[in-house]
């Protein structure tokens, strides 16, 4: 964490420095976000961070969320949370999901066995877990981001949208329209964009036209957190149960130690029945838990929480309000995201991470337009991204909702739920998600430069030694939820910065044209471009004193320098990043990283031209 570069500050250097209240002041907003779940929290944290826009949050409820029911907190989501800077109060208070058990019915068809006991994350796929932990504690993390703000940011509870329009009002064509409070007064806010993160019967959704198209898979499911006691033995592992004729059950253990989640398998909808036709209670779903765990007791003293649902897999066509025959002559101004655009099972564990990759994605791309560092057709990439990953999402939620539900009557078509589960680990983790070939993602011409940073996919960290100050840490967590692009430079063999060097001419191509071209006048150099470059030099060997200008960038009012650009190998638990990321070590590679954290280009060091073009497809000149 850097600080103190404009003059010395005490006390808490993660509190900004409030605005005015004439700052502050004004009856219209850059961006209305309506609810208050992971999705719309995840936006409101990510537009805090520039003062300069005005966002505002409302949700119908009338405070923030005590008892969540989402929990699964995939390692792809943890990594996103260290950019916010709370991924250590999450990994602090959760549960780590360190291995999985699968049960099936014993050889007598009488009882249960475990059939195996499995890593639950493949080594190397992130430096963070997968862990569980209520939605509601990660809600008042992202809480604690926006009221450290500059705008003190907080959410209008209480309010109800009832109505949205759009006008042809070229400043706020965004007119929304909210009840409030248990008096129903009425509350008119315009807006330059509204992003309706407000559930699946979403009024935003409505307001655009679209509709969430799919079906239901007619089966009946509950869901209990218990304090129980049982001779279960693996009732502190994740475990997936399958019985011979009581159903299924999904056992998630959750944070603090005694307390569990369980996913109950009840029995299939008919006709038009709905899963409150059933009048299901939580002493149904403790006897049907009882008949799958059997012969082993459960003995259930608190039911801290419960419901039933059905499942279905539903995705809306686009995530915006362009129509197809309008995109690129029309402005997107309304969004949805989340489970306003995709529903689905919960015991795949997507749903809240899907929410939040969903408005990490718009987020940076709002804020470049309304900074004026981008044109407004980097908007149009919401949509054709986000919905292409929901597709995905129902189409694996479909098949991992049908496995799990299936009554397998031989061993081998029992194990094939557990053979789904393991060739798709990459999936449930939150790391197979790859964008495909855009304005804002390359053609991977030259992947053998890095083939272990896949273009489209996210930027994977490594170990590596910061060489100001000999830090260890991980190269990923240099890459904050800031809204700036990345330029990762790995070097070649024998480069140390020195002139004459591939990283030294690279450095003075982009101080002669990329960096000046979009930097506005009186910001730091690396306000919109923040370069960093990865030696192959051991760092005591290195000269810090022997680098370009650009990896020594002068900063702030009293021209400071920033000694945090530059890393070395980390070799202390064996390959360095070099190995394990798969860098041409002869040739180096250059590294254009999103402001969501995803790879758009691998390079040659040498190709800066390509970098310019690249940026110029979107990017508006300061």
């Amino acid at each position: 964490m850097q600080y103190h570069l404009n003059g010395f500050c005490a006390g808490d250097p993660s509190i900004s420095k409030s605005l005015s209240d004439r700052q502050m002041a004004s009856q219209n907003v850059d961006v209305l976000i309506v609810g208050c779940g992971p999705a719309g929290l995840t936006l409101a944290a990510q537009l805090s961070a520039f003062a300069e826009i005005k966002t505002m949050i409302t949700d119908r409820k009338a405070g923030p969320l005590e008892v969540g029911q989402a929990d699964g907190i995939a390692c792809r989501s943890v990594e996103m949370f260290e950019a916010f800077g709370f991924s250590e109060k999450v990994l602090k208070e959760a549960y780590w999901v360190n291995e999985v058990a699968f049960w099936r019915p014993d050889d007598t068809g009488a009882g249960l066995a475990r059939a195996d006991r499995i890593q639950d994350v493949e080594d190397d796929l992130s430096e963070m877990p997968h862990v569980i932990l209520n939605q509601a504690r990660v809600h008042d993390f992202y809480l604690e981001i926006m009221r450290n703000s500059a705008r003190r940011l907080e959410p209008d509870y209480g309010h109800d949208l009832v109505d949205v329009t759009r006008t042809d009002d070229l400043d706020y064509p965004i007119t929304a329209s909210f009840t409030c409070g248990e008096d129903g007064v009425q509350k008119t806010v315009r807006a330059k964009y509204i992003v309706g993160c407000d559930g699946a019967r979403s009024t935003v959704r409505r307001a655009m036209g679209h509709a969430l198209k799919g079906e239901a898979a007619r089966q009946l499911w509950g869901v209990m957190d218990v304090l129980a006691v049982t001779d279960f033995p693996d009732i502190r592992l994740k475990a997936a149960i399958q019985s011979a004729e009581h159903g299924s059950i999904l056992i998630i253990p959750r944070e603090g130690g005694y307390m569990v989640r369980m996913y109950i398998e009840l029995d299939a909808l008919h006709g038009d029945e709905r899963a409150a036709d059933r009048n299901v209670t939580s002493n149904m779903l403790v006897e049907k838990a009882q008949k799958i765990l059997a012969p082993y007791s459960l003995d259930v003293k608190e039911v801290a929480w419960w419901s039933a649902y059905e499942i279905g897999q539903r995705v809306c066509d686009a995530f915006d309000d362009v129509a197809p025959d309008a995109r690129g002559t029309k402005q997107p101004r309304l969004f949805i995201a989340g489970d306003a655009c995709h529903t689905h099972s919960p015991k795949a564990g997507q749903g809240m991470n899907v929410s939040m990759a969903d408005t990490f994605n718009l987020g940076w791309k709002l804020a470049a337009v309304l900074r004026g560092h981008a044109g407004p057709q980097l908007l149009d990439t919401y949509s054709d991204e986000r919905q292409a990953k929901a597709k995905e999402l129902i189409d694996f939620d479909k098949d991992m909702a049908r496995l799990f539900s299936a009554k397998p009557k031989t061993p081998e078509e029992a194990a094939r739920f557990q053979q789904y589960f393991k060739k798709h680990g990459r999936y449930t983790a939150g790391v197979e998600t790859r964008y495909s070939a855009s304005m804002l993602t390359g053609s991977g011409a030259h992947q053998t430069l890095a083939t272990g940073y896949q273009t489209g996919m996210r930027f994977h960290s490594a170990p590596v030694v910061r060489l100001g100050d000999a830090k260890a840490m991980q190269l990923g967590h240099a890459l904050k939820a800031d809204g700036r692009w990345r330029l990762m430079a790995f070097a070649a063999a024998r480069d140390v910065g020195q002139q004459g060097g591939y990283i030294a001419k690279m450095c003075s191509a982009l101080s002669l044209n990329l960096f000046p071209m979009y930097t506005p006048k009186d910001a730091d150099i690396d306000s919109v471009f923040d370069l960093r470059a990865v030696f192959q030099t051991p760092h005591r060997e290195m000269d810090i004193g022997g680098l370009p200008d650009l990896l020594l960038p002068r900063k702030g009012v009293y021209g400071l320098i920033d000694y945090e650009k530059a890393f070395c190998p980390d070799t202390t638990h064996g390959q360095d990043i070099f190995d394990l990321r798969g860098i041409d070590r002869a040739h180096g590679a250059l590294l254009i990283v999103r402001p969501d954290q995803y790879v758009a280009q691998v390079l040659p060091l040498d190709a800066v031209s390509e970098v310019e073009t690249f940026f110029a497809g979107f990017m508006k000149a300061a």
